[in-house]
Order: C-alpha cells, then structure tokens, then sequence
C-alpha cells in the first residue's frame, strides 16, 4: 500500500475528516489532500506530528507496520 492510501486509511479508521486533521495538527487540509492522493510528499515533521496525533509509530503511519 503507498502512503497516500494508508494516510486516508488512519483518518478514515479514526472518523476524522481532513479539515478536522488540519485543525487540530495546524497541518493545512490542502497539504493533508495532496498527500493522500500521492501528489507530494509530508516532510518528516509533518510526518510526526501525524503519529503523534494518531498516537502510532512512524512505521504504522506510512503502511510498514500497519496490518
């Protein structure tokens, strides 16, 4: 699974919506957008405060140790 897919994967199996995401990280909705469709890339801070909001490791949040 490419991260994209497994970024809106946590969010979706979280019940967020991607303007939830971008208020409560103060990561924007349109960054949150590209990245789930494989359009760019998150930088690594961006990368964790993504894990720290979902409370996972690094590995879970870009599909490495997901399922």
């Amino acid at each position: 699974m490419d991260i994209g897919t497994n970024f809106k994967l946590i969010r979706q199996l979280n019940k967020k919506s991607q303007m939830e995401i971008a208020k409560e990280t103060g990561i924007s909705q349109k960054a949150i957008s590209f990245w789930e469709r494989n359009e760019r890339e998150p930088t690594i801070t961006n990368c964790i405060k993504l894990a720290d909001y979902y409370n996972i490791s690094l590995d879970e949040l870009v599909g490495r140790d997901f399922f």
